[in-house]
């Protein structure tokens, strides 16, 4: 990076096999227009791997690595970025120095499933962090102390960590904001044609949640409720009253905007959690089940398959 004004601000990626390009393109790609705007390069970024080889992204491409992790000099932040898979050469070597660093009291941060990494070395404990929907299933019942939350970002004191893919953009521009101000931030999140920059309380958008875009505020409410209660199901009459309606109200707000009846729905998001587990996870599916709120193996194995064509058993079997 050229030599600018100010002290600046020095970023390392970690990259690990089959990680997010999407998320890395995202996180860089902001701070790079940030130095565009500012007409100097305040931010500058680097690439580290375990051992300093070059790392193959998810998508097929290849990406040219400056340090191995060992041999990496002091930064401000390091961010881990980890995508389809959390098993990688190396990665004892990987974990061992996230652990010194975190002696040492340096700030680490993970896009996409990267709170994964941060969370087996000991580095999340005690700290708020998100993670990509799709993993925060295995993430909670592989780290049940750790508070895990659903929203697009999380900033903890020194740990900064972030759902991956745009919300990356949404991350790098809290930083760029705490660094520069507000207008510097709306001026690169408008590059990106950036609708809105998301704030930490922001929930991600999961599956089917997606339905509910510009629904009523109170079948949102009762939705969020049942995808955070899904090992112990609430009740109908606990749903009613969490949002202050009726058990018909809610039956009737159901099937107006989603088509189905609450009891369906909330089947759904248990059985879908549950196959996030399958896949993600080694869990017997005993456990699987009891995660999802099943208290009968044979129960759930038939709802699995009136939902999926297929029994848990398979799923398992699959690689994805």
């Amino acid at each position: 990076m050229i030599e600018g004004e100010g002290t600046g601000r020095q970023f390392a990626f970690l990259l690990v096999d089959k990680f997010s390009m999407f998320s890395l393109a995202a996180a860089i790609d902001t701070f790079r227009s940030a130095n565009r705007l500012l007409g100097y390069d305040f931010y500058s970024w680097t690439t580290v791997s375990a051992d300093g080889e070059a790392v193959m992204a998810s998508n097929g491409i290849p990406i040219k690595i400056d340090y191995a992790i060992d041999d990496l000099p002091p930064v401000d932040i390091l961010f881990a970025c980890v995508g389809i898979t959390l098993d990688f050469a190396g990665k004892g070597k990987v974990l061992s120095a996230l652990r010194i660093m975190g002696r040492q009291g340096r700030a680490l941060g993970a896009l996409a499933a990267g709170s994964y990494l941060l969370a087996e070395a000991g580095q999340l404990d005690g700290h708020r962090c998100t993670i990509h929907w799709e993993n925060r299933a295995s993430f909670r019942e592989n780290f049940p102390d750790i508070e895990c939350t659903g929203n697009v970002y999380e900033i903890d004191r020194k740990r900064y960590t972030c759902a991956g893919v745009t919300t990356s953009i949404d991350l790098m521009l809290e930083i760029v904001r705490g660094d520069h101000g507000e207008n510097l931030a709306n001026e690169v999140a408008n590059q990106f044609q950036h609708e809105r920059i998301r704030s930490p309380g922001d929930r991600q958008r999961v599956g089917p949640e997606r339905a509910l875009i510009g629904k009523s505020e109170k079948l949102k409410k009762i939705v969020e409720l049942m995808a955070d209660n899904l090992d112990e199901p609430y009740s109908a009459v606990q749903l009613a009253k969490s949002a202050g309606l009726s058990v018909r109200q809610v039956e009737r707000l159901f099937l107006r905007h989603l088509g189905m009846t609450p009891g369906r729905y909330y089947m759904r998001l248990r059985l879908e959690r549950a196959r996030e587990l399958l896949r993600q996870t080694n869990m017997p599916i005993l456990d699987v089940a009891i995660a999802t709120g099943f208290t009968s193996h044979s129960y759930f194995a038939q709802s699995y398959r009136l939902q999926f064509g297929r029994p848990p058993s398979d799923e398992r079997r699959t690689t994805y």
